[in-house]
């Protein structure tokens, strides 16, 4: 009984890359694009969607991330990727914010993230809630700090589904004066 060769695995004699490796060349292509711009990397995804793949780079600053920022790192981003011509198949390649309620993933999503509201849902419940939004006190490699109504809390990160900031409305301080 033959196997159908998985398309984003590596195999011998073939050019395809892994979904990984692929990410993380194009993470090493960013790094000095943003550096030239004062921007920092959030996250890069190689993913498929319907019948096509996505190439999408993540980038953040202090003070919030432009359409020109998105264009600028777009172009560069897009002829090193060509020059480099690391990946086969057929993409579409997306640079963008990731946005205000953006996805805590990583270990550093989360310590750059303390202080903030984050909505939480869970795989198993914790003190008989699997979903609540919580301020952010602490994160690491096996865990995460809250704070809710309730009081403290600790989170095993492998309990977490789903993390995100929360999109808190900021009054307008020039209102106000």
């Amino acid at each position: 009984m033959g196997s159908v060769p998985n398309p984003l695995l590596f195999i011998p004699g073939d050019e395809r890359l892994k979904k990984t490796e692929i990410e993380e060349r194009t993470k090493e292509l960013l790094i000095p694009i943003l550096e030239q711009s004062e921007l920092e990397l959030w996250d890069v995804e190689y993913v498929k969607e319907g019948q096509d793949m996505y190439l999408r780079a993540y980038i953040d600053k202090k003070e919030g991330v432009t359409i020109d920022d998105c264009v600028t790192v777009s172009r560069a981003l897009d002829a090193e990727l060509d020059r480099k011509d690391f990946i086969k198949d057929a993409y579409i390649l997306e640079v963008s914010s990731p946005g205000l309620t953006r996805p805590l993933k990583k270990t550093v999503d989360f310590t750059r993230s303390v202080g903030k509201l984050i909505e939480v849902k869970l795989y198993q419940p914790v003190n008989g809630s699997k979903e609540f939004e919580a301020k952010l006190l602490a994160g690491d490699d096996e865990e995460i700090r809250v704070e809710t109504e309730q009081g403290e809390l600790t989170i095993e990160r492998s309990n977490i589904a789903k993390a995100r900031l929360c999109y808190v409305e900021q009054e307008d301080e020039q209102a106000e004066e």
